[in-house]
C-alpha cells in the first residue's frame, strides 16, 4: 500500500509545482526530489506512460498497473485542488 501511495503524493507533487511554477528548472528538480525520494518505494513512475514503459520493460507486476495509474490520476487531480485553492 506504501507505493501507491508515495505515487499519489509523487505526482501531486509534480502537477502542483508545475502549475504554480512554469519553469522548467523548478519541474526538474521537482522530478528529482520526487524520485530520490520515492523511487526507492515505488520505482518513481509518477506518469501512466512511464508506468507502461516499466511493465514492459518487465519491471513492474501486471498486478500494480491499475492502482499506480489509478494512483497517479488521483494524485494529478490533487496537485490541481491545491493549486486551485492559492
Amino acid at each position: 500500500m506504501g507505493k501507491y501511495i508515495v505515487e499519489l503524493l509523487g505526482t501531486m507533487f509534480l502537477v502542483f509545482v508545475i502549475l504554480t511554477t512554469g519553469n522548467y528548472l523548478a519541474i526538474g528538480a521537482a522530478v528529482a526530489i520526487a524520485v530520490l525520494l520515492g523511487g526507492p518505494i515505488s520505482g518513481g513512475a509518477f506518469n501512466p506512460a512511464v508506468v507502461m514503459a516499466l511493465y514492459s520493460a518487465g519491471k513492474l507486476q501486471q498486478t500494480d498497473i491499475i492502482p499506480y495509474i489509478l494512483m497517479e490520476v488521483l494524485g494529478g487531480l490533487a496537485g490541481f485542488y491545491l493549486y486551485s485553492k492559492l
